[in-house]
């Protein structure tokens, strides 16, 4: 299979570069909006259709696992095809999966609905956050990475909370509580879908002529920061397993409201946490950004082990934010140490792979943790999944005090020079 990655001539009506990053941010903020958009209707399958855990957790899990077969063969296309028409591909199949959650009859279709948003996600993930950093830097008089980095949380922090907020009160207040919530975010997709056609078609490095599906590969300059952003990378989405697969559960027998609302607004204290802080900590350097984020990261799952136990709602809801606040350091400083790494014609690919490893830790843990909440009880997992967060956060304190915070400095105002 080739595909042919010239470049042709930009379209008559293109966005501007304020424009294309605003459009370029709505797509980093779709792939948290469509993997928390089941999140509030998981329990109302599970009622309807008598699901055990290990078959709601699946659902989740399929996602992340789709995302990696994605990125492990599609990772680099949009260094070869361009950003605009990889991202065009990734929206156009979560579009199609968003509507095959509204219409689902059966649970299978939830399956093959929850596998076309990972092929969306897998696609577009890679090739949006690159676009961000490419449109920041275009506008950008200094260093761009750490502009760039907090334009993609809070993207992030935002599609995630609207999935939480959004779909919690559609499932509670509307009708078709199952379907609605996915019948207003195809709309959304469809316009962000719109959008993304008016992207500039010079979005794109160029790298060859032709392109073939082939594993990621990362440069050798970029290995060691790759492997420190990487760590980093899988603690942060390792979290979406508890707060996303367990924490709907969490939440409604701490709370005791079968409000979906109430629920989601409980969650969504970790997204709008992760969002604050990463507005906050612009200033840190990514190495003490990291190391405060592995040390939250640890505290919060401590603390989320202990909330289950004692039952504690106050508990759970200080978890929450704890945890908020280390995903949005450790996610913060893992993009700031890759894209100033990153080769400019190569960074897709570079982002994809990173995107991968944080897909594939978080795929794991889903379908073991569902396994043991099936089999051994939904206490024993939460506790089981607080302890993987807990020893990734201390192999990333290891791996932080790798790269002095100067190093880092140099390659980013590198990067910067490179991409004029």
């Amino acid at each position: 299979m080739a595909c042919c990655g010239r470049q042709r001539a930009s379209p008559r009506v293109a966005l501007g570069r304020r424009a294309s990053l605003f459009v370029s941010a709505g797509v980093v903020a779709h792939t948290l909006w469509t993997s928390g958009a089941p999140a509030m209707a998981y329990r109302l399958y599970a009622d309807s259709w008598h699901l055990t855990h290990t078959v709601t957790t699946g659902i989740f899990a399929i996602y992340p696992v789709v995302v990696v077969l994605t990125l492990i063969g599609f990772g680099d296309i949009s260094d070869h095809i361009g950003r605009r028409t990889t991202l065009l591909m990734g929206l156009g199949a979560s579009l199609a999966g968003t509507v095959m959650f509204a219409v689902a009859p059966d649970v299978s279709w939830l399956f093959a609905a929850r596998a076309l948003m990972g092929v969306g996600v897998g696609l577009s993930a890679g090739p949006s956050t690159a676009a961000v950093v490419e449109f920041a830097a275009a506008g950008s008089g200094g260093n761009s990475t750490p502009r760039a980095a907090l334009i993609t949380t809070v993207a992030q922090a935002a599609g995630f909370a609207g999935a939480l907020l959004l779909g919690g009160a559609l499932t509670a207040y509307a009708p078709w509580p199952t379907r609605l919530s996915f019948w207003v975010l195809a709309v959304l997709l469809a316009l962000l879908l719109v959008a993304t056609w008016f992207l500039p078609r010079r979005a794109t490095t160029g790298t060859g002529v032709f392109w073939r599906p082939r594993w990621p590969f990362v440069p050798r300059e970029a290995r060691k920061p790759f492997a420190i952003a990487s760590v980093a990378m899988m603690t942060a989405y390792t979290h979406g397993v508890l707060i996303l697969s367990l924490g709907g559960e969490v939440a409604h027998d701490l709370i005791g409201s079968p409000n979906a609302l109430v629920n989601g607004a409980v969650l969504s204290l970790f997204p709008i946490v992760f969002g604050t802080v990463a507005i906050v900590a612009r200033p840190l350097t990514a190495r003490t950004a990291m190391t405060l984020g592995a040390f939250a990261s640890a505290a919060g799952m401590a603390l989320l082990a202990l909330a289950v136990a004692l039952h504690g709602l106050s508990a759970f809801l200080l978890a929450t934010a704890i945890a908020g606040v280390g995903y949005s350091l450790l996610f913060l400083s893992a993009l700031r140490v890759i894209n100033a790494a990153a080769p400019p014609q190569q960074r897709g690919g570079v982002l994809s792979a990173l995107y991968l490893l944080a897909y594939l830790s978080m795929g794991m843990v889903a379908i073991i943790l569902g396994i043991v909440a099936t089999d051994w009880g939904f206490r024993l997992a939460v506790d089981l999944g607080a302890g993987v967060i807990a020893l990734l956060s201390v192999a990333t304190l290891a791996f932080a005090r790798v790269i002095p915070a100067g190093k880092l400095s140099s390659c980013a105002h590198a990067t910067v020079r490179a991409t004029r």
